[in-house]
């Protein structure tokens, strides 16, 4: 069961907590842009017809910046000298009170938002009668959609401790949101943490990891806090007491990152964001915390054993493969038909329907490009260089799998099976996460992939991740995973190159170019646009946009490609030239993928023009330039900054497959490691072996360097099949 979606669905009336390291910055001063953002959050919810409250944190540190700002300025060289006594906190928050407020209201104001301030003390809650009042005032605010905030007022509060007191009514912020969530009847308590949840130990310890949701039994006791927040009373410690407080009183809680522009967005929209805290937590069956790195770490483990056997073992394992999704057709047809019908009824855009369908033939071909894949030149292991550092001592640059992938991609099933068979034929481990719409067709490529694994390998060589819940735990495990490639819309590639520190290995837009210079063979350039476009339009490596030298306007073979363009049901749009030139509807943006049938024409004065707009408008993926002016076609390969670059040959040809490399993972318009499409090669490192016979630096005093480059050898294949 989704445990979040299962309650904030019914979510009304919430308090939302914000600590003082979200108020205020390092140095004190208030953090203007993070309350800005939080505004503008509650804004929403406000306009949505959610009760928002608001417990916030931060007038004691404001205060505190702001007195010692005086003290300074009125203090002699002779005072500074003296011991720095520690500024009294209630005068601290007497001053900081009317500034963090003012702040709040500034920003409501702008947001057309009222808010309201309401300061509360520990002794006021002992009187019911104050209560019963605070009650039915706060109801009247959310009534005229007025944004109540509290604080505790320290200035005049008579608690002595620190953390608690023998009252144990309230003793912090944290607390105090607890009770009032109870007081006032919540359906959910928001407590923002300046990280993203409750971890299984100090958030900086790379082996802690994020609890997403608390269960009493499980996690009471075995979780180690550390330091509390820089600044505050409590830190997490605090807020996971006021949370269970709250939590077995009913009320359900999340503690989640309050750096974020949307976390609280985001939760009301049923996403696993934070830390749950709920009292019917240990009823729900979880997945265990810890699955995405198990699940990582089994794929390390397993891609160990794979290097570790012969080469003619991984081509064996290929080859079962390409057998086995030949046998299998019917039922991969079926389950794929399946998604295509449910992709259908679900209204998704024709160009991933498109992307989605495996049509007839697609298995056998995809069988028969493993089966090359399997008896191509197996580079793993390959020495790339042989250097004598010295008499006797040999040094070779070798080539070794990345180790585990991590591939995220949308709608097309075939992928699956292509990148499989690339991790295997690479030595790697892989970790798949596809696209809903292609569960069905995922699920049953994945279990015919990894059946043909066989024992001394595992099957859990390749995870088929299955919860995209799971994504965000994948992108932090940075010390299991080692490339991350995700294949899909260029928002996806945004949200996971911002989502993560694992490399990231993709391009975000295909925008490809085709340019017909002057000097082109229009019979020819009719068959490479036709092509570039129609063959397959929502392929990453269609064209998108046609650049037109400025002397082809009148001419019979250029109003011959746009009429065959029109005939086959591609729309046109113009950039400024072009739309008045041939009088079509404008462009909203160069910079646009369509996947589609349809593209943007533009007219250029020249080859230097068009690589202009390529630079200016492309995604360095595929341009390709038409002409029989060789000298001009050079200038274009040499000056075209991007992945790939054609001279008369449709852009349709950047693919792994059609470059001979089996397949491809993706294609990269990256400037590091691999670039391109992707094959074996990119999903490789190097490895350096040096080989002596008992030498030692001794500070370079009796070594003579030599540094003689080699012959390369004859890899050895020293694995078992």
């Amino acid at each position: 069961m989704d445990s979040t979606r299962a309650f904030t669905k019914d979510v009304k009336r919430l308090i939302i907590k914000v600590g003082t390291a979200i108020v205020t910055r390092t140095d004190g001063r208030l953090a203007v842009g993070r309350l800005g953002i939080l505004c503008e959050q509650v804004k929403e919810l406000n306009s949505l017809g959610y009760e928002v409250i608001l417990v916030t944190s931060g007038a004691v540190g404001v205060g505190r910046q702001r007195l010692r700002y005086r003290k300074l300025v009125n203090s002699s060289f002779a005072d500074l000298q003296k011991p720095q006594l520690e500024l009294d906190g209630k005068a601290c928050a007497a001053v900081g009170q009317s500034g963090l407020m003012a702040l709040y209201d500034a920003l409501f104001s702008q947001l057309d938002v009222s808010s309201s301030q309401l300061l509360v003390t520990d002794t006021d809650f002992k009187d019911p009668d104050f209560r019963m009042q605070l009650t039915e005032t706060v109801k009247t605010l959310l009534s005229l959609r007025v944004v109540p905030v509290f604080n505790e007022n320290d200035a005049i509060s008579t608690r002595k401790a620190p953390y608690e007191d023998s009252s144990g009514i309230f003793w912090d912020n944290d607390s105090l949101a607890a009770l009032l969530a109870l007081e006032l009847k919540v359906d959910l308590l928001v407590l923002l943490s300046d990280v993203e949840g409750l971890y299984s130990g100090p958030p900086s310890d790379p082996h802690s990891k994020l609890i997403h949701t608390y269960i009493k039994e499980r996690h009471h006791g075995g979780i180690t806090f550390g330091e509390k927040s820089r600044v505050g009373r409590g830190g997490m410690t605090a807020k996971v007491k006021a949370a269970v407080h709250a939590a077995y009183a009913g009320i359900p809680v999340i503690i989640t990152s309050g750096f974020a522009t949307d976390s609280i967005i985001k939760v009301l929209q049923g996403e696993r964001v934070g830390t749950l805290f709920h009292k019917d937590a240990n009823l729900w069956v979880l997945p265990k915390e810890d699955g995405a790195r198990e699940m990582a770490v089994a794929a390390r483990d397993c891609s160990r054993k794979l290097q570790r056997i012969s080469s003619e073992g991984r081509r064996r394992i290929l080859l079962d493969i390409a057998d086995s999704l030949e046998a299998n057709e019917n039922l991969i047809l079926t389950e794929n038909g399946a998604d295509v019908i449910a992709a259908q009824e679900s209204g998704y855009e024709k160009s991933m329907i498109s992307r989605l369908i495996l049509k007839p033939g697609k298995i056998s071909s995809l069988a028969n490009s493993i089966r090359i894949l399997a008896n191509m030149e197996d580079p793993v292991g390959c020495v790339v260089r042989r250097t004598e550092v010295a008499d006797g001592l040999i040094l070779e640059k070798t080539l070794c799998p990345l180790g585990v992938l991590l591939i995220v991609f949308e709608s097309r099933p075939e992928a699956l099976v292509q990148i499989a068979s690339l991790a295997i034929r690479s030595g790697n481990g892989l970790l798949l996460k596809g696209g809903k719409e292609a569960m069905r067709s995922n699920m049953v490529l994945h279990k015919i992939i990894t059946e043909a694994i066989p024992e001394n390998v595992g099957k859990k060589l390749i995870g088929l991740v299955t919860s995209r819940d799971e994504i965000p735990d994948l992108l932090k495990l940075d010390d299991v995973i080692d490339l991350v490639i995700p294949r899909g819309s260029s928002r996806l590639v945004s949200q996971i190159k911002e989502s993560t520190k694992i490399p990231v290995l993709g391009h975000a837009d295909g925008i490809c170019h085709v340019y017909i210079d002057k000097s082109a063979n229009m019979e020819m350039a009719k068959k490479i646009v036709l092509d570039a476009k129609i063959d397959y339009p929502a392929a990453c490596n269609a064209m998108e946009t046609l650049l037109l030298h400025e002397d082809l306007l009148n001419t019979n073979g250029l109003h011959d490609i746009l009429a065959e363009l029109r005939s086959e049901g591609v729309v046109l749009f113009g950039g400024p030239r072009a739309s008045l030139a041939f009088e079509i509807p404008g462009t909203n943006s160069f910079h646009h993928e369509y996947s589609s049938m349809a593209c943007t024409i533009e007219v250029v004065d020249s080859v230097l023009s068009a690589i202009e707009h390529i630079h200016s408008y492309g995604s360095a993926h595929t341009d390709c330039i038409i002409t029989e002016d060789k000298e001009i076609a050079e200038i274009f390969l040499n000056q075209v900054d991007s992945a790939a670059v054609f001279h008369n040959a449709s852009t349709r040809f950047c693919d792994g497959a059609r470059f001979g490399l089996g397949a491809e993972v993706g294609i990269s318009t990256s400037r590091i490691h691999a670039r391109g499409p992707v094959g074996v090669e990119g999903l490789l490192t190097t490895r350096w072996l040096l080989r002596g016979n008992g030498q030692v630096v001794d500070g370079d005093k009796g070594i003579i360097y030599t540094h003689k480059n080699l012959p390369l050898e004859q890899k050895m294949d020293n694995g078992n099949v």
